[in-house]
């Protein structure tokens, strides 16, 4: 993150040491990177997203500086390790925003422990796996070992490998997130069960096609019909398309940063 956190820590969560950073005051938000990342993949938003609010960025399982245990990387078991911090610190009324691999731990968060957040951001996730398309699924089925050692020069690695408490583990980063994106899911049943209040953004250059976000939105309540003169049928839900961005990029974007700004402001 671009400016030093009020406190940082290790959480004691399912036999992890889950490590997270706090920064600012106001009402919680709590944000969970994209695969292979780390906290500091929000540093380029992370000034407009922290104003006025309380600011919890999290190092999921195996990422950044939370060590890996003896445990698959699953969405649901990671939606529980994000509960079970959000108790451990003692927030209430929080908010949550997820990009990508952090989106679906966000989705399952929801579901799982609908008590536990007021507004949803998900970024740049589908809600099912063929939701991808075909050259992104062909790519998960192609993440194991040679593809961690292929990885080496790139910039996510040498950052994996400055923060990590072991980096030897990157093998095994890749190869459990592989296992993880391999599984088939579908969650179409849950999105109409999600009680927060939920944005979905998506780039238009995304690795989601935009018939797969129509759909994703449409589960959500939206785009069932006109909003009314005045606004009177407005659904609840929002969905967003970034022009001119890519899977990649759109986590660093400013104008995701204020559209979710405006999103999770308080009402007027």
């Amino acid at each position: 993150m671009t400016s030093i956190p009020s406190k940082s820590g290790y959480a004691p969560v399912h036999g992890l040491r889950l490590y997270y950073e706090i920064s600012g005051t106001g009402k919680p938000l709590v944000l969970l990177h994209g695969g292979l990342g780390s906290t500091g993949m929000f540093a380029p938003i992370f000034p407009q997203l922290a104003q006025g609010r309380q600011i919890i960025a999290v190092d999921l399982q195996a990422h950044g500086r939370t060590a890996d245990i003896d445990r698959p990387i699953t969405y649901e078991a990671m939606g529980d390790d994000v509960f079970a911090l959000i108790e451990h610190l003692g927030l209430e009324n929080t908010d949550v925003m997820g990009y990508s691999l952090g989106g679906g731990t966000a989705f399952r968060l929801a579901i799982q422990h609908p008590e536990a957040l007021d507004r949803l951001v998900i970024v740049s996730t589908p809600f099912r796996r063929a939701g991808w398309y075909p050259e992104v699924l062909a790519a998960m089925n192609q993440m194991g070992p040679q593809a961690a050692e292929a990885m080496k020069p790139s910039p996510i690695y040498k950052t994996y490998a400055q923060i990590a408490p072991r980096p030897q583990d990157w093998t095994q980063l890749i190869v459990k997130v592989g296992d993880m994106l391999r599984k088939d899911y579908d969650w179409s049943n849950d999105v109409a069960a999600i009680k927060a209040t939920t944005h979905i953004v998506f780039a238009d250059a995304d690795s989601v096609p935009p018939s797969h976000v129509a759909e994703f939105y449409r589960l959500l309540g939206g785009g069932r019909g006109d909003a009314g003169w005045n606004g009177e049928n407005m659904p609840k839900n929002r969905l967003a398309i970034l022009p001119g961005l890519t899977h990649y990029n759109i986590i660093n974007s400013p104008e995701l940063a204020s559209i979710i700004a405006r999103f999770l402001a308080p009402p007027q």
